[in-house]
């Protein structure tokens, strides 16, 4: 397998993203239960098919570009926002980014990585031995850390802050039981992580809203960058709350590369030690 996503990161990021479409719309169409979460989720956050209907051969670009950015030539990377994290920067206190399941964010961490120095990303460990190692192979990139969903990697994750580097999750990830509380999003209750909230309450880490727009015809990626508005909050169901309603601004930028199939309402799965 290793051998194949070698393969497919040497072709050109228009063709990736060409078959990447092609794959999207087999998925939306063959799977009913895929189709079905995905029109039920756009419409619990007021859009119809109409609206979203790019994000179902987004979905499949999100697949497709992944070889590429794991093992190929680095892409074409625009930034907006970049003075927002310089600023943070000075401050010295670390930059926590929080980033929803919107357009590639594999993109938005590698060019921190590549622009500005060490970032660690919150990932979750395959299941699968051989996809397991695949993933640790290829996030074993310069300046660029990847911590597990594990008391392990909260602590990797609370040191990096402290340091005064950088940390990346996507907060509206389903956290194990026990790790999260119930929070609104788009309307519903949806399990949702404490983990942003407390890595930025204990570090007093600089918090940023990021996301990688997806360009048009392979031509890259443009990482935009939001500032955290006011003030978060002490306690965790009202923390929660904020930064589902701020995913959810980043969301409504663009909800054609939303991942509107991602299970995000499931019930949590029991607590992995580690």
């Amino acid at each position: 397998m290793k051998h194949l996503f070698r393969a497919f990161a040497l072709l050109p990021l228009p063709l990736l993203h060409g078959l990447g479409a092609l794959v999207g719309w087999l998925s939306f169409l063959l799977s009913p239960t895929y189709r079905r979460r995905f029109l039920e989720h756009a419409r619990q956050a007021g859009y119809g098919l109409a609206t979203v209907r790019a994000a179902v051969a987004e979905a499949g670009k999100l697949i497709a570009e992944t070889p590429r950015l794991w093992f190929g030539r680095p892409v074409r990377l625009e930034w907006e926002g970049a003075a927002l994290v310089e600023a943070a920067r000075q401050r010295g206190r670390g930059i926590l980014f929080l980033t929803p399941h919107l357009g590639c964010f594999e993109a938005t961490a590698q060019g921190y990585a590549g622009r500005f120095g060490r970032i660690t990303v919150l990932y979750r460990p395959a299941r699968k031995v051989w996809l397991r190692d695949l993933v640790d192979r290829s996030r074993a990139r310069a300046n660029l850390a990847a911590a597990p969903t594990t008391l392990a990697g909260v602590k990797q994750m609370l040191k990096a802050l402290k340091a005064g580097e950088a940390v990346g999750l996507l907060p509206d990830q389903v956290p194990p039981q026990g790790m999260g509380v119930w929070a609104p999003f788009f309307g519903r209750p949806a399990y949702t992580m404490t983990l942003s909230a407390r890595l930025a309450r204990q570090t007093g880490a600089t918090v940023l809203l990021a996301w990688g727009e997806r360009l048009a015809w392979g031509r890259g990626y443009r990482v935009r960058l939001r500032a955290w508005p006011g003030e978060l909050a002490g306690q965790d169901e009202a923390a929660a709350a904020q930064v589902n309603a701020r995913m959810e601004d980043l969301i409504r930028e663009c909800p054609q590369q939303y991942l509107w199939g991602y299970a995000r309402y499931k019930q949590p799965a029991p607590e992995r030690v580690a």
